[in-house]
């Protein structure tokens, strides 16, 4: 087994790369770590950075959307990376879903499946450079030969010689794509993959290596886990709720929701279908604003114990020095100065305490609440 470590700057509303981290768990010989996109931060531009600073840890996406770019753009910017950063990158890729993809991406969510299967075809053409890429999919069409073109494109072989070989990794879940990542990539990505739910996979698994030709150990398993280093087990399961309340509650359809499917798979059907009929557009502000106010307390709470640090450092290095006090704008009796800033320091204390109280208030949970008139979950 080998470690990876995940990035969650995909998350965040102010874009934080945690390096220290990440130099720290190459120190520790970690294998890999990951980043991810959504509609906020991009999930290559940061291992292009970490390229820079990092001498043997894999540079992989868990995931990069297929939607966000052209397959012949993610292979530019794999191979690009892979040539900064030799031996060292994964392309992972993912569909996301209709709402993301129409939504945030304007294109048409149609049969994923097959577009998968298109777009990883492309890419492996460009990364291996054995002729010019072209490809008359169902789904992608390399040359474009729609009737709202010129007609004009033509195959092009790709400038940059990049690694033939360069891994790519699927993030799935559902049975079709399950197999067809056993089938045609070189990692998977497993959603809501846990040592208890394996045995739901093995038939998929088994389809996709005979439909490959390939066996078990052609395919590397990168799971995910969330870990946390406590003794209050509730509160750690706690601050997982609000992703888990996101992702499973807010992020699909009725019809389109893997995360949601992910967690039936996993046994709990009936929670999946609390979280998710349960979640009107308001509730979904509701979380949002909640999310950013919580940040947004943090990042000030920060900033008044970098104040309160520097009036320390002051009262400390003028601890002798007498100035005059002073009470409703009128000179009072002589203070020294290092209390003067002491009172300021006590000042800022009671409002970091005010925003520990605003935080604690504002971190719950209004997802699940329903709309007005209630919801169709029985």
């Amino acid at each position: 087994m080998k470690l990876g470590l995940g990035l969650d700057v995909w998350s965040s509303a102010r874009f934080d790369l945690p390096l220290d981290r990440v130099l720290l768990a190459e120190r520790l010989g970690y294998d890999s770590v990951w980043t991810a996109e959504i509609y906020g931060a991009d999930a290559v531009t940061p291992l292009a950075f970490l390229a820079a600073h990092t001498s043997h840890l894999r540079l992989g996406t868990a995931v990069a959307q297929v939607a966000a770019r052209p397959p012949t753009t993610a292979a530019m910017q794999f191979g690009t990376l892979e040539a900064m950063a030799p031996g060292r990158v994964v392309c992972g890729l993912g569909l996301s879903g209709p709402q993301v993809v129409e939504g945030w991406y304007g294109q048409p969510w149609r049969r994923p499946h097959q577009t998968l299967r298109e777009y990883v075809d492309v890419v492996r053409q460009v990364f291996r450079r054995e002729a010019p890429v072209a490809l008359d999919g169902e789904v992608l069409r390399l040359p474009h030969d729609g009737p709202d073109g010129l007609g004009v494109g033509k195959p092009l072989k790709p400038i940059l010689h990049m690694a033939p070989d360069l891994p790519v990794f699927l993030a799935c879940g559902g049975s079709r794509n399950v197999r067809l990542a056993f089938e045609v990539a070189d990692g998977w990505l497993p959603l809501g993959y846990t040592p208890g739910s394996a045995h739901l996979y093995a038939d998929d698994i088994a389809a996709g290596l005979v439909a490959g030709g390939r066996t078990l150990a052609d395919v590397e398993v990168q799971a995910s886990a969330r870990v946390a280093l406590t003794d209050d087990v509730q509160a750690a399961l706690d601050a997982a709720r609000p992703q888990v309340a996101m992702l499973v509650g807010g992020y699909g359809t009725d019809e389109h929701n893997f995360h949601r499917d992910a967690m039936v798979r996993r046994g709990f059907g009936e929670a999946a279908g609390r979280l998710h009929t349960a979640r009107s557009r308001n509730d979904q502000v509701a979380v949002d604003l909640r999310l950013y106010a919580k940040e947004a307390i943090v990042d000030l709470g920060r900033g008044l114990k970098a104040v309160q640090m520097a009036l320390l450092n002051l009262a400390e290095s003028h601890k002798n020095v007498i100035m005059p006090g002073y009470t409703h704008l009128q000179r009072a009796q002589p203070v020294l100065f290092a209390h003067h800033m002491l009172a300021y320091f006590e000042m800022f204390q009671r409002d970091i305490g005010r925003f520990q109280d605003c935080h604690r208030r504002t971190d719950v949970m209004p997802l699940g609440s329903g709309a007005l008139a209630g919801v169709a979950y029985q």
